[in-house]
């Protein structure tokens, strides 16, 4: 039964560094959207009065910015943050859930650091809240059961039945087939807790032990100098760089055909580690490939018959398989989407790599897999103790990973979970093992947060007995100028020289925690943070304003003095053409060229597109691209460049060598 929506009342605060708002005002209906545009400078406030016990879910749809909604209840305090990891452009679905009636508040904010773009938003329906957790389920999830978009399949296990399964949403695009519980998804990461469980029969078994050194069943692997257990390879404390990582820094393209054989050979090829195995967690898919290899040399089967044969065939999960094989024709299969600026688009996966990833599976399937800790048929209480108890490193401290799952707790509960995320598919399990409940999300979309809305069902279902969240009170409208700045937050990036038009140099340094300004070597002056970029100096009542680029590099300054704004640039310490020449790694078996291109440093490789460096400090730079972070230059001792090194988040350091041409 519908509930009644009283009205829908606009409030926009158009936030500036003076101290001003505009604000405007007007009903939005129920029965139509209307549509604003925001920049990044302006958050929009709306209110709507409620019924109480009542669901009333809305949709905003972004057009070119990013934006972030916030709900707020009847006091004014902060319900939850929605933001999809769609980007500019796509649909927000967001919910309120009345628990009493009264005025509720919405806050849209622009996340874009620079950007113009506008959005629609409405509400899509107003229901009073339903009686069972399956109906409140149907309520929560109608937003996304729609046959025109890419969508999931969701399954509830409570108290050792499945309670609850449904698709949403399209597998098939081109096709229109719709999305059911039989729909079989590549699942990502999730995989990994299967690959850990087959090294534990194999333990069992005693053919096996996770303090292994991994070198044992794989001798091709470089000696680092340390040992890497099989432990380590299972809990993302192994040091190894990831494959993912490496094959993309060495020019591989994520959409490329990719087997088992090609990641063993390029981490083969590895010479160094990371970090000193146990000493940090940094997630690792490597380890996962070498689990999974480990366990087809001591069984002289594949992964994927031993894994078929000791776990999928056990438990009848008749649609679970390890895909090895890229050209296998899989029935039933969702294919996966993202979202672009011209609208959806396939999101191609070539994969034949297992162990780290790989699982093709269906809600239904893994609903067994999820009853089987509570109800074993393979296992016992103590190996899913082993997977379960997070792991420690050299330390002593631990971290919450366990092995091929992360533990936690989720309000006050204790959570055992693992995402996954490759091309456009999106999957998440969580188990509350004391509760006897799970959660299952395998999505097609990129578009979708999984693990958002798995928690979001398991408030419904145990909602009695999770911890009740303090809530923050609506912030004020009214901006906040004056915030000093600190070097934690970025008052490092204004260090340096300028040079005036006079050819005046205006340095910048830090002292005491504050930025100082001087000029041609004159005395010192201390600023004053006005804004995040604008800074004051009363000794002299003079203004500095840094401007940056669109990364975020300060390239000048404005110096307003006397009545006077001089513009004034930036040095650059070192000549951009060292940094410029050929560099390769016989680690990655590839080569990187980097030319200066109208004053821009580009670098070039053969199958990647062109990319820009911005420099950081001495001899050092940053990039775009995910797999190629940060690049340091190394010099010998005459001061000439003779190699770098490169890094990624997973891949720290990969040496190359500067090719000498006659």
């Amino acid at each position: 039964m519908k509930g009644r929506i009283f009205g829908l009342i606009a409030m926009m605060f158009i936030q500036s560094t003076v101290l001003n708002a505009q604000l405007l005002q007007g009903p939005l209906p129920t029965d139509k959207n209307l549509s604003f545009d925001i920049s990044s400078k302006e958050s929009h406030r709306f209110t709507i009065q409620l019924e109480g016990e009542q669901l009333t879910n809305f949709e905003l749809v972004q057009k070119g910015i990013d934006v972030v909604i916030t709900t707020y209840n009847v006091e004014g305090q902060k319900i939850k943050d929605f933001d999809s990891p769609n980007g500019k452009s796509g649909s927000e679905f967001f919910h309120i859930k009345s628990d009493v009636g009264g005025i509720y508040g919405i806050e849209v904010k622009a996340i874009d650091q620079n950007g113009l773009g506008s959005y629609d938003i409405g509400v899509i329906q107003s229901e009073t809240l339903a009686g069972s957790p399956e109906q409140q389920m149907e309520q929560l999830l109608a937003p996304w059961d729609r046959s025109s978009s890419p969508g999931f399949a969701v399954a509830v296990v409570d108290k050792g039945a499945v309670v609850y399964k449904k698709g949403y949403g399209i597998a098939n695009l081109e096709y229109d087939i719709p999305i059911g519980p039989a729909t079989v998804f590549h699942i990502a990461s999730v995989s990994k807790q299967f690959t850990v469980f087959a090294i534990l029969l194999l333990e069992r078994a005693g053919m096996l032990s996770l303090e292994d050194d991994v070198r044992k069943y794989i001798p091709e692997l470089a000696d680092f100098g340390e040992t890497i257990t099989l432990r380590h390879l299972a809990s993302h404390t192994s040091g190894l760089r990831d494959q993912w990582d490496i094959l993309a820094m060495a020019g591989w393209r994520m959409d490329d055909i990719i087997t088992t054989e090609h990641v063993m050979k390029l981490v083969g090829a590895q010479k160094e580690l990371n970090f000193k195995p146990g000493d940090e967690f940094l997630y690792c898919n490597t380890g996962f490939t070498l689990l999974a290899e480990v366990v087809a040399r001591l069984t002289n089967m594949s992964f994927a018959e031993f894994t078929k044969i000791k776990i999928f065939d056990s438990l009848k999960m008749k649609n679970t398989f390890f895909y090895d094989d890229y050209e296998r024709i899989v029935r039933n299969r969702a294919y996966s989407y993202q979202t672009s600026d011209t609208g959806l688009k396939k999101s191609v996966l070539n994969f034949s790599n297992v162990g780290p990833t790989g699982l093709f599976t269906t809600v239904e399937d893994l609903s067994l897999w999820a009853m089987n800790f509570s109800d074993p048929i393979i296992g016992d209480s103590e190996m899913f103790k082993t997977m379960d108890t997070p792991a420690v490193l050299n330390n002593g401290e631990s971290f919450g990973g366990a092995l091929g799952q992360f533990v936690g707790t989720y309000k006050g509960l204790k959570e055992i979970q693992h995402a996954g995320s490759d091309a456009g598919y999106r999957s998440y399990l969580t188990r509350f093992p004391n509760e006897d409940l799970s959660v299952i999300i395998l999505s097609n979309s990129a578009d979708i947060k999984p693990d958002w809305l798995a928690h979001e069902i398991v408030d419904i279902y145990l909602q009695n007995k999770i911890q009740i969240q303090r809530k923050e009170p609506l912030p004020s409208p009214k901006p906040r100028v004056g915030k000093l700045l600190s070097k934690k937050n970025g008052l490092h990036k204004y260090k340096g020289k300028y040079k005036l038009s006079s050819n005046s140099l205006i340095g910048v340094d830090i002292n005491n925690g504050k930025l100082t300004y001087q000029i041609d070597g004159d005395g010192k002056h201390h600023l004053e943070a006005i804004s995040y970029n604008k800074f004051y100096a009363k000794s002299t009542n003079t203004q500095i304003h840094f401007n940056a680029d669109e990364q975020g590099i300060i390239r000048s300054m404005n110096l307003i003095m006397g009545g006077k704004n001089s513009k004034a640039q930036k040095l650059v310490t070192t000549q951009l053409q060292d940094f410029t020449g050929s560099f390769y790694s016989g680690e990655l078996s590839t080569t990187y060229t980097i030319q200066l291109i109208q004053g821009k440093l580009i670098v070039k490789h053969q199958r990647i597109q062109d990319f820009e460096l911005f420099p950081l400090g001495e001899d050092a730079f940053k990039a775009r691209p995910w797999f190629f972070k940060n690049i340091k230059f190394i010099r010998n001792k005459n001061n000439e460049i003779i190699g770098c090194r490169v890094s990624s988040n997973r891949a720290k350091n990969v040496a190359f060598k500067k090719i000498v041409t006659p």
